[in-house]
């Protein structure tokens, strides 16, 4: 299913933009290229691709009270690139991701791409995974549950040096529960940045610097368990070279390297050349030279980037099943400061060139809402209010324009206090 490669697309859209439009592309030269790419996307990606094809663009496309999957994993899984073409030069890496990453993230959503391009730049300069994280998480405000959660990992390793397992353990209790993702809410679900984050520096300290063992752990940590060892497998790969990547784990490459990916005009030979070339560019552009063929970097330190948090001030009260298929009109009640309602425009027989116009009513306040029924483009979320008064508060849902081939399902709805 070429359309579960998120990650491999999202970092081969930036890069396309990188060189056509240039190492100072604006921001929504990224944004628009990933928006009307024909690849399926999911959560942060998803919404922010919606926000933009409707008029609101970044970096509010990804801020968390127009995406209410803004601490998710998206950028983190799709931030490598910025890493790649920034060796030895963290700080170049986290400008990038301050420009990209806030078109589908914020908050700890964000931090999760900082620190994994941090982690990428440094690996060019140090043989050390260990120093590689810590030095990686100096990118990250010490506030910000983000940083807490990867210094807790840090810390249960040097407790539990040889028991990857209780590590995990220790991580499920404290740091399991998503707050922000609709679909994790309340779930043993969890698409949340910082502990997929965790996943990987779980893989990469207890990997000891065995690519397979790295990779497994990863992968058995759970959540999003392609995408954690994908990642935890870059950085290690960038730390110890391609040469020294056992075989076993480079079967097929060479036929497959002059293949264009899917949605693309990107073949992997294509994407070493550019990777390499942009990262020359941002040598010289930072203050290096090319001498033969000797490559002179002026290295950087990490440094934190700001501060941010999203869902500020509320925590999930409860969550309600409300599912109606075909729903036309229906109303509830609920008493908390905040609300998520989840639900889907839905073709019947293959159509899906429609666009459901939704009303939401909340205490006598209407808006309208537009649900394509094309999965591509669709809105992941009915409605979301995050700044209500704490109380009891009416809802109104009215499908505006029903339609025979069409119908709107309403599945649930979560409220904050």
């Amino acid at each position: 299913n070429a359309g579960l490669y998120d990650d491999i697309y999202m970092d081969l859209t930036f890069v396309d933009i990188l060189e056509r439009v240039g190492l100072d592309a604006p921001v929504d030269s990224f944004a628009n290229a990933f928006a009307n790419a024909g690849y399926t996307l999911w959560h942060a990606n998803q919404s922010a691709r919606y926000n933009i094809l409707n008029g609101i663009k970044a970096p509010q496309s990804g801020d968390w009270h127009y995406n209410p999957h803004a601490d998710d994993i998206d950028f983190q899984i799709e931030s490598d690139f910025a890493g790649l073409m920034n060796p030895g030069m963290p700080q170049s890496a986290s400008a990038i991701c301050d420009k990209v990453g806030h078109i589908m993230n914020y908050g700890d959503g964000w931090y999760g791409g900082v620190f994994v391009s941090n982690m990428y730049s440094l690996a060019f300069i140090s043989d050390n995974i260990n120093h590689i994280i810590e030095d990686a998480l100096k990118a990250i405000p010490q506030q910000s549950d983000f940083y807490k959660c990867i210094a807790d990992v840090i810390q249960w390793h040097k407790k539990y040096p040889d028991d990857w397992h209780q590590t995990w353990f220790e991580l499920q209790k404290k740091w399991s529960s998503d707050i922000g993702c609709p679909d994790g809410v309340f779930n043993a679900f969890d698409i949340d940045a910082k502990i997929n984050a965790a996943y990987v520096v779980l893989g990469l300290l207890y990997g000891n610097g065995d690519f397979g063992k790295t990779i497994e752990i990863a992968a058995r940590a759970g959540q999003d368990a392609d995408c954690n060892p994908s990642t935890a497998g870059g950085v290690l790969g960038a730390l110890i070279g391609y040469n020294k990547i056992p075989s076993y784990w480079k079967e097929g490459l060479a036929q497959a390297e002059d293949i264009n990916f899917k949605y693309t005009t990107i073949s992997l030979s294509k994407v070493y050349e550019l990777s390499y070339k942009h990262a020359l560019q941002m040598i010289k552009q930072n203050g290096g030279n090319e001498e033969g063929n000797n490559v002179n970097i002026k290295t950087q330190t990490p440094a934190a980037v700001r501060f941010e948090k999203c869902f500020e001030g509320l925590k999930p009260l409860h969550k309600f099943s409300l599912w109606k298929e075909n729903a036309t009109s229906l109303d509830f009640d609920f008493s908390g400061k905040a609300i998520v309602i989840k639900g889907e425009a839905v073709a019947k027989e293959n159509k899906n060139n429609a666009v459901l116009k939704v009303g939401i009513t909340v205490d006598g306040q209407s808006k309208t809402i537009s649900m394509p029924a094309d999965y591509r483009i669709r809105n992941n979320d009915i409605f979301w209010k995050y700044d209500l008064s704490q109380g009891k508060h009416t809802v109104n849902i009215k499908l505006l324009n029903p339609a025979q081939d069409y119908q709107l399902n309403v599945s649930e709805y979560i409220v904050y206090e």
